[in-house]
């Protein structure tokens, strides 16, 4: 690859928005006339990549560029409380000439249900959740940017108070964080974006980094000073001081290690689960309840073991169904056969339409989920491109989306009605 096909890459992470998008466009121009190869497409998927909306090393422009170079034939923009980077992934597809969708993921409270007091799929706190929105339709995006702008703030407040708590941890000045300085600095908050516990972490394996440098100092001081349980695979990593991933493997040591430490319980924030869900339906999108499974090894390395919710998963089915959500994700890499066997099972039981994605946030991450390709897996790859179609179709008429009364008049059948979106989907990658 030459310099400037590489600047033109490096580009797509630029501060200007114009800027990435024409980087890509240069790029393409350069496939399209055989100065770089193309890749081949298959028929993977992807509903669930973040962007530096929320947290990721990827602006949008650039994880379209991953999922197009990954051979995805689909990709799906899923950032945490936010939905600014919609506009410019959709674009980007169109340059790469991939099929997108768009959604946001957020986190609400159960208190008003009878999961009160359970931990549910939330690894820091009881009766919250995470769920998502999925194939909102492009007319309603300025309305979600609205809606959760309150809870941005919300969240930056208790942003402020847990860096605080880590300051009085770590007791190094020199390893002080400043909120705006160190955090905020790192984030798309201007534009829209979110801070997560993520950007906080982040921030501090800089820090960590800028102080103490990589390999044995460093983990001299996280495992003697901040007494941080390493095991070998970390510490291997660690040591590597070529490691091209070392800032979000440490990352990852943090947020297993340090989040219950320092973690203060959201309140404000996470509105009630109530509210999102008449939420979705008044903007056309999709509302999923995110399956996490009780965790052995963490695929993502930043989880610890830990038990969620499949010690009452047919009561939560009984609640979801209560409280009218559409659908259900999950990822098939990060579960085992047992768990996933007995989750599509519930959900067809409850007739709930079925989404995946791989959870991208981070540098190590493969935006392919090679689980997927398990024949028995079928079903999701039909739904991501009935989410395309449901995209498209909301897109012109809100009473034209997937789960729209007169859809479901005319397709009761969910999964009738899953082909025939499908197809709608199908249609567009043919033009």
């Amino acid at each position: 690859m030459n310099k400037e096909s590489a600047q033109l890459i490096q580009d797509l992470n630029h501060i200007e928005r114009n800027v990435r998008l024409e980087s890509l466009r240069q790029l393409m121009i350069k496939i399209n006339d055989g100065e770089l190869s193309r890749p081949e497409t298959g028929n993977d998927v992807n509903n669930h990549i973040h962007t530096f909306y929320s947290f990721s090393p990827y602006s949008p422009t650039k994880a379209v560029w991953m999922a197009y170079q990954s051979g995805l034939a689909t990709a799906g923009i899923m950032d945490h409380d936010s939905i600014s980077g919609a506009e410019e992934f959709i674009e980007a597809g169109k340059i790469a000439g991939i099929a997108t969708t768009i959604g946001v993921e957020c986190r609400v409270d159960f208190s008003k249900t009878p999961l009160s007091g359970r931990r549910i799929n939330n690894p820091d706190q009881d009766s919250i959740a995470y769920m998502t929105l999925h194939g909102l339709p492009h007319t309603q995006i300025n309305t979600i940017k609205e809606y959760f702008k309150p809870y941005q703030e919300y969240r930056n407040q208790r942003n402020r108070k847990m860096v605080d708590v880590i300051n009085q941890l770590t007791k190094q000045a020199e390893l002080a964080l400043d909120f705006d300085k160190h955090v905020v600095a790192l984030s798309q908050s201007e534009e829209g974006g979110s801070i997560t516990e993520r950007h906080i972490l982040y921030a501090l394996s800089l820090r960590l980094i800028e102080l103490f440098g990589k390999g044995d100092t460093l983990l001299s001081y996280l495992s003697e000073q901040l007494g941080l349980n390493i095991n070998d695979k970390v510490r291997g990593l660690l040591n590597d001081i070529d490691n091209p991933h070392y800032e979000y493997d440490l990352l990852g040591l943090l947020k297993g290690e340090m989040v219950a430490s320092f973690y203060i319980d959201a309140t404000d924030e996470c509105p009630d689960v109530r509210d999102v869900i008449e939420l979705s339906k008044k903007v056309g999108a999709i509302c999923a309840y995110a399956y996490l499974g009780d965790v052995g090894n963490s695929v993502t390395g930043d989880k610890k073991a830990q038990k969620f919710e499949d010690d009452y998963l047919e009561e939560l089915f009984e609640v979801l169904k209560e409280l009218k959500f559409q659908a259900v994700t999950y990822m098939p890499s990060r579960n085992t056969a047992a768990q996933l066997d007995r989750l599509r099972a519930l959900c067809e039981d409850h007739d709930f339409f079925q989404v995946s994605g791989e959870d991208i946030n981070s540098s190590r991450q493969s935006f392919v989920c090679v689980a997927m390709r398990d024949e028995k897996f079928k079903n999701l790859f039909d739904s991501t491109w009935a989410l395309v179609g449901h995209e498209l179709a909301s897109t012109e008429d809100l009473s034209k989306g997937l789960f729209a009364e007169e859809t479901i008049e005319r397709y009761p059948n969910l999964e009738e009605r899953v082909q025939a979106y499908k197809e709608i989907g199908l249609d567009k990658k043919g033009r």
